[in-house]
């Protein structure tokens, strides 16, 4: 195989490998009924003038399944977290004793985890789109090279080499949806 094709196969790997990171980052998003502190992440609160992440501002816990307790480095912060979440729109109202704020997250309904599932579903169908759209351009590299004077037979195995890794990659996402799914309608 020649070093461009190797080039390309590698490049292929690497960004259908980005695809399914951002579709582990995007379903961890997801909330499941469980805490879990990443639930915060994009969440920046005004911190001497400047947006900043609440996790660089404050000790963030998980108590136990349902309780996320945050607690401020400074006190004056306490508001500013507080107003945050509350426009951050994450469906949980934070409650604030004066020193912590704490997250308690509401049992889900049958009807809501359904929209969770969707909304993983359409998260998932998202990176299935990436990674064919990644098989794409790497099949029309390929069809470049062997215009250049690739074999016929080097540019089929190169295809079927790709499209292996197509395969193997959506039925990654495939299995990180099953496995997100499972975790949502757990009661």
């Amino acid at each position: 195989m020649t070093e461009a094709l190797s080039l390309i196969l590698d490049e292929l790997t690497e960004n259908m490998q980005k695809g399914i990171q951002h579709l582990e980052a995007e379903l961890v998003k997801i909330r499941a009924g469980k805490a879990n502190p990443s639930m915060l992440d994009g969440i920046s609160v005004e911190y001497y003038g400047a947006p900043t992440a609440i996790s660089q501002v404050a000790n963030i816990t998980v108590l136990d399944a349902r309780t996320i307790s945050i607690q401020p480095w400074e006190k004056n912060m306490l508001q500013a977290i507080e107003r945050s979440i509350m426009a951050a729109n994450i469906g949980i109202t934070p409650q604030s004793d004066g020193v912590q704020i704490r997250l308690f997250m509401p049992p889900l309904t049958e009807e809501r985890r359904k929209e969770l599932v969707k909304k993983a579903g359409g998260e998932g169908e998202h990176s299935k789109v990436a990674i064919r759209n990644i098989r794409r351009d790497a099949i029309e590299q390929v069809k470049k090279l062997q215009k250049d004077g690739l074999s016929e037979d080097a540019a089929k195995d190169a295809e079927k080499n790709i499209q292996e890794n197509t395969d193997k990659f959506i039925a990654l996402v495939d299995k990180h949806l099953a496995l997100k799914e499972k975790e949502m309608m757990q009661v």
